[in-house]
């Protein structure tokens, strides 16, 4: 299993009038989420475009538990629960107030996409090998 957290702080205009961080936010939360999980990795998304590799958004499920409100600062943890098999790869995240409690979880599925031919393709070398160590023995930190 492979996770990383990373905080952000709900800022006035990503809420709606009651004060609540606006339903369709917590995506973009996701998206920060799994970004910095890549940039822990040692690459950007940027790279791998470079390399001719897009990856779409193929299905998305949220659940909200509680509300996050404006200033509230919201830890986001990116989790990848397995080694992707095939041209799919999904991430869990969990969202969670400055107290601890678990406010939102979703789950977002993108796919790898050849960027010249629009057809999908297996997870690229260099990702595989980055995410590799933390799923050798169930292992939470990759081997040295």
């Amino acid at each position: 299993m492979y996770s990383t957290t990373i905080d952000i702080r709900v800022r006035y205009g990503e809420t709606d009038q009651m004060g609540y961080l606006y339903y369709g936010n917590y995506a973009l939360y996701y998206e920060v989420g799994r970004t910095d999980a890549i940039r822990q990795l040692g690459f950007t998304y940027r790279e791998l475009e470079e390399q001719g590799v897009i990856m779409p958004v193929a299905e998305l499920q949220v659940k909200y538990l509680r509300p996050a409100y404006y200033d509230d600062v919201i830890t986001v943890k990116t989790i990848l629960k397995e080694l992707p098999p095939n041209h799919k790869i999904q991430f869990h995240s969990e969202l969670y107030n400055q107290a601890g409690e678990l406010l939102n979880v979703g789950t977002v599925t993108l796919a790898f996409i050849d960027a010249k031919s629009k057809k999908r393709m297996n997870m690229p070398d260099i990702l595989r090998e980055k995410l590799a160590p933390y799923f050798e023995n169930n292992a939470n930190e990759p081997r040295s």
